[in-house]
């Protein structure tokens, strides 16, 4: 199983929407750049741990949730 950079940002991107975030709120709660959380969410950008730890605590859940949806998503089949 491969890392993709895309399906890292499509998960936060769902997770966002089903929020109900705008990019603007959740780059401010997590204290990121909103340029940088579309790169990220774009796939443009792999993001590091510090920067997934802080938007994964800004959409109210443990690092390693995001982490599994991540891993859920990659995984074939």
């Amino acid at each position: 199983m491969l890392y993709d950079n895309r399906i890292t940002g499509r998960v936060i991107f769902e997770l966002r929407m089903k929020k109900g975030l705008t990019q603007e709120v959740l780059s401010g709660l997590a204290c990121i750049p909103r340029s940088h959380l579309a790169m990220i969410e774009s796939g443009r950008i792999s993001p590091t741990v510090d920067t997934l730890w802080k938007i994964a605590e800004a959409l109210g859940m443990h690092l390693s949730d995001l982490i599994r949806l991540v891993e859920d998503e990659t995984a074939p089949g």
